[in-house]
Parts: structure tokens; C-alpha cells; sequence
């Protein structure tokens, strides 16, 4: 089976619902899923997993939150195949500024898919999103394994 990890960092609970709509989306799909929130213990190996989905809210004016940085310099190199997801709210820096963490995790990683965006908590047309983009995830790693 092939094994996945979801890394991420939720202070609300945004970021948590959408990783739980991801691992749902990737069980259904005979994705082996390992589930880790940042601070929550021993971390994970990313070496052991074909797949990094990394997970993050912004922070004031667009920042990633300090927890996500301190894991990143913890792993201590850039997995290949990390897909970012994240959480925001436009109420705060408007579209410039929306889940900017998402966008500067993706550009640090040189992650091979567009990072989800998702405003605050995913309900109604936003699940559907998140359904999409882990779809979507899944064709691109199995693309890229051919």
C-alpha cells in the first residue's frame, strides 16, 4: 500500500478539518495515512512515506506560524513530493495576503501541485474543493511515478 503523511498545524480547528477531509478522500482511495499534528509528539520520518500533504494556517499579515517553522528546520531537509494545504481568512490582507503560509510553504518546497486555499472552515462548496484537490494529488503522484 502506498503511504501518505499529513503534517499540520491547526489552532481553530480549520486546518484539522480539512487534513481529516484529506485522509477521508485518501483512505477511499487505498491510501495508507499516517496523521501528524505539528507539537504532537514524535515526528515522523518523512523518508518512510511516498508523499508529504503539509498542512498550515496563516498567521498575522500573512505569516506562517512560528510552530510550522520550527518543524521545518526539526526535519532538517526538504522531502521531495510535498503538497501544501491551507487555511485562512481574506478578512485579513485580503487576497494578497490569503493562506500566504500555504504559498510560501508550496515555494519553499518547489511542491509539484498548487496548494489548496481554504477560507477558514471547509463547508459546502469548499469540501468539494478539498475533495478535488486530494483527487487530484493522488493522479499527480501516480503520474509521476510512470
Amino acid at each position: 500500500m502506498v503511504p501518505f503523511l499529513i503534517v499540520y498545524a491547526s489552532w481553530s480547528g480549520n486546518t484539522q478539518e480539512v487534513a481529516e477531509m484529506i485522509q477521508e478522500t485518501l483512505i477511499a482511495e487505498n491510501i495508507e495515512v499516517t496523521m501528524y499534528r505539528i507539537g504532537g509528539g514524535v515526528i515522523p520520518n518523512p523518508r518512510h512515506f511516498d508523499a508529504v500533504l503539509f498542512g498550515s494556517f496563516t498567521w498575522e499579515n500573512g505569516a506562517t506560524p512560528d510552530e510550522v517553522k520550527d518543524f521545518v528546520a526539526d526535519v532538517g531537509y526538504k522531502p521531495d513530493n510535498v503538497y501544501v494545504f491551507g487555511t485562512g481568512d481574506t478578512q485579513f490582507g485580503g487576497d494578497a495576503l490569503f493562506c500566504h503560509a500555504a504559498v510560501k510553504l508550496a515555494r519553499f518546497y518547489a511542491s509539484p501541485y498548487e496548494p489548496l486555499k481554504i477560507e477558514q472552515s471547509p463547508r459546502g462548496v469548499q469540501e468539494e474543493k478539498v475533495i478535488e484537490w486530494s483527487k487530484g494529488v493522488i493522479r499527480h503522484w501516480k503520474d509521476l511515478q510512470e
